[in-house]
């Protein structure tokens, strides 16, 4: 009996002697392992793999063609609440898709020749009624500029809405010169239409067209300025008045019941005060040659210069959408004036993006334009072409 329990009490001694080895082994493996892994050299931490390009922001670019329309009913009355699918757009003869027709203010630039010495029709106050009228028929919201151009080139009112403070600017500022920087004054006006945005820029150019001081190479670069502004030129011209009225008052060969006087019919009038001088006597018929052929000579340049300057000012008005008249009075000139606010003040501003990218186009390009109505009784009327840039 004593035996087997001795026997058992070691059987559990060796159990626990047998436990113990097992954990301190699994610890001195463990403690091992570790050591070994610090033992190895240590890789540097992963960088954050680059965005690949596919999972970059999407940027959108988009391009848009912003187009001046002016839209009429049969009436010639501005028409109302257009839709996108009333103005059918063509570029270079291919259909495009209209995004938005709005109607939004115009700006206004006044280009006011204050020149015309060789001109008897072409005076300021004229040039100021024509301009004044034209102010009055605009409508509110219209922003306006005016600037005047003789011997030089000079800004009469900055952008303004304010019909009173540019009224008053033509008032007391328009004065008379000698000379017409036209040319000049037309560079001037491209870099003053950059500051409003596209679609809404009109210039209206009062002048005879005709500038002395520069030649034609530097009239096409201007040209090319305004024709990359894509701005609406409209011109009232003092050519057609000009010319009939230097007929009239310079004839070649005048006959008359009016003499001129000469030193012998003053001298004969001291000495006989109370006598009907000669040249005052009503019972004679005079004819009377212009013997100033040089002045004539001038007088018949001017003329040939402003009908060439008819002939540019037509094209450009019309490649821009703008009208362009040759009154032959005063009073129609000013009349004139309220035509062209009408036609300002019916315009649309059409947008689409040109199937042909922009970012496609060469330095320069001219895109062709052809603007038609979409339904029955509605008339249109836009610019030609644009210049294409990449937006």
């Amino acid at each position: 009996m004593n035996v087997q329990l001795r026997s058992s009490h070691n059987d559990m001694k060796s159990r626990r002697l047998l436990i113990q080895l097992t954990i301190m082994v699994i610890v001195f493996a463990a403690a091992e392992r570790g050591h070994a892994q610090e033992m190895l050299p240590k890789s540097a931490p992963q960088p954050t793999p680059p965005i690949s390009e596919s999972q970059e922001r999407v940027k959108v670019f988009t391009e848009e063609v912003v187009l001046p329309v002016n839209a009429y009913d049969d009436s010639g009355h501005l028409s109302a609440a257009l839709e996108t699918t009333d103005i059918l757009v063509f570029e270079d003869d291919v259909r495009q898709q209209v995004r938005s027709i709005r109607r939004i203010p115009a700006n206004v630039l006044l280009m006011l020749d204050t020149g015309g010495e060789l001109n008897p029709a072409m005076t300021v106050s004229t040039t100021r009624e024509i301009a004044s009228h034209l102010i009055s028929n605009l409508r509110d919201g219209d922003r306006i500029a005016a600037m005047q151009f003789g011997s030089r080139v000079e800004m009469l009112q900055e952008w303004t809405t304010e019909r009173q403070q540019l009224l008053h600017a033509l008032k007391w500022k328009l004065l008379s010169s000698k000379g017409s920087h036209l040319v000049k004054a037309l560079i001037t006006a491209a870099a003053q239409l950059k500051e409003v945005p596209a679609g809404t820029r009109h210039i209206v150019l009062i002048t005879d067209g005709v500038d002395s001081s520069s030649d034609r190479e530097t009239l096409t670069a201007a040209i090319r300025l305004l024709l990359d502004s894509n701005v609406t030129v409209h011109v009232i011209t003092y050519t057609a008045l000009g010319r009939k009225t230097i007929a009239r008052q310079n004839p070649l060969v005048k006959i008359t019941n009016k003499k001129r006087k000469s030193a012998k019919d003053i001298a004969d009038e001291i000495m006989n005060p109370t006598q009907v001088p000669a040249y005052k006597r009503r019972d004679k018929i005079y004819l009377v040659v212009d013997t100033d052929f040089a002045m004539r000579k001038q007088r018949e340049d001017y003329e040939e210069a402003t009908r060439q300057s008819e002939q540019w000012l037509s094209s450009f008005g019309e490649e821009t959408g703008g009208l362009v008249f040759m009154p032959a009075s005063s009073q129609e000139m000013i009349a004139r004036g309220e035509a062209i606010a009408r036609q300002i003040d019916s315009q649309y501003v059409v947008t689409y993006t040109p199937k042909r990218p922009l970012a496609l186009a060469t330095e320069e390009e001219y895109r062709r334009i052809n603007v038609a109505a979409g339904r029955i009784g509605l008339h249109v009327r836009a610019r030609r072409g644009y210049v294409a840039r990449a937006q």
